[in-house]
């Protein structure tokens, strides 16, 4: 069931604003200092101490969560078709790191997909159904934080000035996609 749901994206329309971005695998770790620093190597990405900030390298990236929560994203090529083997690799991978070190990882790829939204409105859409200050001085480039989008929980990401990444539980596809384009068709009709 989990690879079936990876592999099946959530219907999702792409618009000039926003794009369902390709599967990916993922992973929530919780650990220390310790854990992290033994993770990095592994994963590829180092982990960002400083809060509500996401480190990239390449197709892979961690954004802190919370207090020793981390998302581990992996959007790679190889990520779009990967195996529920290729998936546990990885996580076998991190788990031999951390063996002796106290750590909670739990693959969640099968739980969530992300949305890209983009262009001049973007922050100005979400912040129609989102209560944070998406002003580019205040939630900056590369910060991101768990959130609602009205009563989605989401966990949006400032990629670029006029770009966001989201990601968005499956069972909540609809009603996020919908929310959004009835915002927008204040800017792009409908």
């Amino acid at each position: 069931m989990p690879d079936a749901a990876i592999r099946c994206q959530p219907p999702v329309p792409a618009t000039e604003w926003m794009k369902p971005m390709p599967p990916a695998m993922r992973f929530i770790l919780h650990g220390d200092t310790q854990a992290r620093r033994l993770a990095s190597p592994v994963w590829g990405v180092a982990f960002a101490e400083q809060s509500c900030r996401a480190m990239t390298q390449d197709a892979r990236a961690t954004l802190w969560l919370g207090p020793d929560e981390y998302l581990l994203l992996d959007a790679g090529e190889g990520s779009q078709t990967a195996t529920e083997e290729s998936r546990v690799a990885a996580a076998d991978a991190l788990e031999r790191v951390l063996v002796d070190v106290p750590h909670a990882l739990v693959n969640v790829s099968h739980r969530q997909f992300a949305l890209q939204l983009g262009g001049p409105n973007a922050a100005t859409i979400l912040s129609g159904a989102c209560p944070l200050d998406l002003n580019v001085d205040e939630f900056p480039v590369g910060m991101c934080t768990r959130t609602v989008l009205a009563k989605a929980d989401i966990v949006l990401w400032r990629t670029r000035d006029e770009s966001f990444h989201v990601e968005v539980w499956r069972s909540f596809a609809g009603y996020v996609t919908g929310l959004l384009s009835e915002i927008a068709s204040e800017f792009y009709g409908r």
